[in-house]
């Protein structure tokens, strides 16, 4: 493209700073058609999972527990079918955006659902952390409150946050832009203040989230084996704790060991002096190779996610290890209260 041409462009086309031949030996087309494939039937087959095991199941904590799983596989699942049914055709149809999309909406929308889909994720994993935190560490504060309307209603504001963030751009605050190789739209790093606060908005949330769920899960972990390992409650283990614990721990390492590459870049990026001899709404070379490829590794997250329920549930585990059997919850640790609760409940039963 000619940066005389540049000007009579919309404003999410932009010069990409990669050469046609380096592109065509990372841009394959089976690379996203491949894991697009693999993640979708992945979703698809731990939600039926979720909702089958969502019937049988009578513990509140553990009910609610798989509505913000739920949330995650759905909001995976969606991420990945709108974003990949616009990434593949680009790749064995190679249509040209400007003639395809002139006025840059399908451009803008893809940007959006990109944002909107990977931040998501990110938010949901910190709300089940706070939720499990509350859940060990406070259980009776909690043992009446947590239906799964409430779960249900926790989820959709995650997705009107991220639904927030997405139209930003909207509103004046940065640009969702054409990326190398021309197959998707993201936020811009360039170095102007709007694209920058977008950037640094976008980043500092998702790592603040990865963070935050970071230090809840810690400290939950530690809770459960202090008192796992407790010599008065060592016949009463938890095992619907730790069976939920083990599924929120995997989602944070895959989370943080998935997203990480691309919120460090992105924040990195945002906070450097731009670059010396590069033309207006141009980016670095180095910069266009990394964030496909860190974009490549973040999308091993909604692949890997739904695996962590699959794999990581009790009915798997007892196969593997026949010992494991289900015990009392956290509240059967404490006898004289969970008595009380008992008897509240039978009365609730019996004036209703």
């Amino acid at each position: 493209m000619e940066l005389g041409n540049f000007s009579k462009l919309s404003s999410c086309f932009r010069e990409v700073n990669v050469s046609k031949e380096h592109g065509g030996q990372i841009a394959s087309p089976w690379f996203s058609t491949t894991f697009g494939i693999i993640g979708l039937c992945s979703n698809l087959f731990a939600l039926c999972v979720l909702v089958n095991s969502s019937q049988k199941m009578h513990s509140r904590s553990r009910s609610s527990f798989l509505v913000f799983l739920c949330g995650l596989v759905v909001t995976d699942f969606m991420g990945l079918l709108v974003t990949f049914s616009i990434v593949i055709p680009y790749h064995f149809i190679r249509f040209d955006w400007r003639d395809v999309d002139p006025d840059c909406h399908l451009c803008h929308f893809m940007g959006f659902i990109m944002v909107f889909f990977g931040q998501c994720p990110l938010l949901l994993g910190a709300t089940m952390a706070g939720e499990r935190f509350v859940g060990i560490n406070r259980p009776f504060s909690r043992s009446t409150s947590m239906t799964k309307r409430r779960a249900w209603t926790l989820v959709g504001l995650v997705w009107a946050l991220g639904l927030f963030l997405g139209l930003l751009p909207i509103f004046g605050l940065g640009d969702y832009t054409l990326q190398y190789p021309n197959s998707w739209c993201f936020l811009t790093l360039i170095h102007d203040a709007r694209n920058r606060a977008f950037c640094l908005i976008f980043a500092l949330l998702g790592l603040f989230s990865v963070g935050l769920s970071f230090l809840l899960n810690t400290v939950s972990v530690v809770t459960l084996c202090r008192v796992y390992h407790d010599s008065e409650s060592v016949q009463r283990r938890r095992d619907s704790e730790v069976e939920m614990m083990v599924q929120l721990v995997g989602i944070m390492v895959i989370a943080s060991v998935c997203w990480l590459p691309l919120l460090i870049l992105i924040a990195q990026k945002a906070f450097q002096a731009p670059p010396a001899g590069l033309a207006a709404h141009q980016i670095p070379q180095e910069t266009e190779k990394l964030l496909l490829i860190s974009l490549r590794v973040a999308t091993w997250n909604q692949i890997l996610d739904p695996w962590v329920y699959i794999l990581f549930r009790r009915a798997v585990l007892k196969r593997i290890y026949p010992s494991f059997r289900p015990r009392p919850s956290i509240i059967s640790l404490y006898p004289m209260v969970s008595a009380s609760l008992r008897r509240k409940f039978t009365q609730e039963s019996v004036l209703q």
